[in-house]
């Protein structure tokens, strides 16, 4: 049985994703003269869809659907910086960029699909994820001029599983980026999961952590080894590092 309080933040999650939904189908209108692709474009859209995330992020922690906590934000969207961040639950895109707008983003291809998501992915310039080279040229000239979120597992941690990075995202870090930065997300109790249904409201509220980490220097790591194995390194003990965090 639901308690009250479940029943409340049910109520608050749908009418949430109505509005989250409703805007996203406004913002085709809303974006179309944003769909021109020069940076400066792309820069305005960011900073008009992350405002409105930013007011999403508000309202579900102020209608108790959620709480969040945001450590060390000041430290991002600095030019040619990588962000990577781990990805348990469905929002950590919304909730990391609502607080670095500028910043660029990688997102899955099936995304422009989704009718809400669509028009924001293109306008915004965001990166859909690809397994060739004309993606690690993308890349490489996105931290020319720009700050880039990656989510190195690829799709949402499963429940109760340990972080396990593609290697991928490491070796563009390493080979483009003029530093990097892990944002570990913590959430407890686990909520908005891989598989689960949005009206599977957990008995308490859940709370997350944005702490981003010290700064790791590209440049340290490729001075001892050459690319392949500095990037299987790294990646490893960032795998180790975010396992242990989220304990």
């Amino acid at each position: 049985m639901y308690s009250l309080n479940q029943i409340w933040r049910l109520f608050a999650t749908a009418l949430g994703f109505v509005i989250f939904g409703l805007f996203g189908v406004l913002f085709k209108i809303i974006l179309l003269p944003y769909l021109s692709g020069s940076l400066k474009t792309q820069m305005k859209a960011r900073r008009l869809v992350t405002k409105s995330w930013c007011w999403f992020v508000k309202y579900i922690t102020l209608m108790g659907v959620v709480e969040a906590h945001f450590h060390g934000f000041e430290k991002l969207g600095r030019t040619g910086q990588l962000m990577l961040a781990n990805h348990p639950s469905l929002l950590d895109v919304v909730f990391i960029l609502s607080r670095v707008p500028d910043a660029n983003c990688v997102v899955k291809a099936d995304l422009l699909h989704n009718p809400a998501m669509s028009s924001q992915i293109r306008a915004c310039g965001y990166v859909l994820n690809r397994e060739d080279f004309d993606f690690v040229e993308q890349i490489d000239e996105i931290l020319q001029t720009q700050s880039l979120l990656i989510f190195p597992e690829g799709t949402r941690t499963g429940w109760h599983e340990n972080v396990k990075f593609h290697r991928g995202a490491v070796s563009l870090g390493l080979r483009s980026a003029k530093i990097i930065t892990p944002i570990v997300v913590k959430m407890s109790p686990e909520n908005y999961k891989k598989g689960q249904k949005w009206y599977q409201i957990p008995r308490e509220k859940p709370v997350y952590h944005f702490v981003v980490g010290d700064d790791i220097d590209p440049q340290t790591w490729l001075a001892e080894k050459p690319l392949p194995i500095a990037a299987r390194r790294l990646n490893d003990e960032l795998q180790h590092y975010f396992n242990q965090q989220m304990r």
